[in-house]
């Protein structure tokens, strides 16, 4: 994988993004590189999924729906949204030595591979993936 058609921001990506927390330069450079080239930036479908968990545990301080809180980080950041699709939850099923018991990273990681993006996150076993050589990443 030398290439990739544009970034993927995963979950912690999203969160740190949304409330202007320190991001790693290279992940900033990364997302503006890929705008200028106008190549997507975009979320998992799972994303508002585990925004809607956190929320709903206290986990992340919110005061609106996490429905709202979603769709306007995503209108405001200016990102798509890629749908989970069949081939999406199978090839989660099959990823290449991935023994990450998390389904939605999982998810996160199939998305990435079958639509060519670089995850841009801080999540361990992902970037791990990523040194490996299965998903390109991009330590946030």
């Amino acid at each position: 994988m030398t290439t990739v058609d544009g970034l993927l921001l995963d979950t912690c990506a999203v969160i740190w993004l949304s409330q202007d927390a320190k991001v790693a330069p290279a992940a900033k450079a990364a997302i503006e590189r890929a705008r200028k080239a106008k190549a997507t930036v975009g979320v998992s479908q799972m994303t508002a999924w585990e925004i809607g968990m956190l929320v709903s545990k206290d986990r992340l301080p919110a005061v609106k729906d996490a429905e709202r809180w979603f769709e306007e980080f995503v209108e405001r950041a200016a990102v798509v949204v890629w749908p989970l699709t069949t081939r999406v939850l199978v090839d989660s099923s099959f990823l290449p030595h991935f023994d990450h018991g998390d389904p939605m990273d999982r998810i996160v990681v199939a998305t990435a591979r079958t639509n060519n993006l670089a995850i841009v996150t801080r999540d361990r076993p992902i970037l791990a993936y990523g040194t490996a050589g299965h998903v390109r990443t991009v330590r946030c």
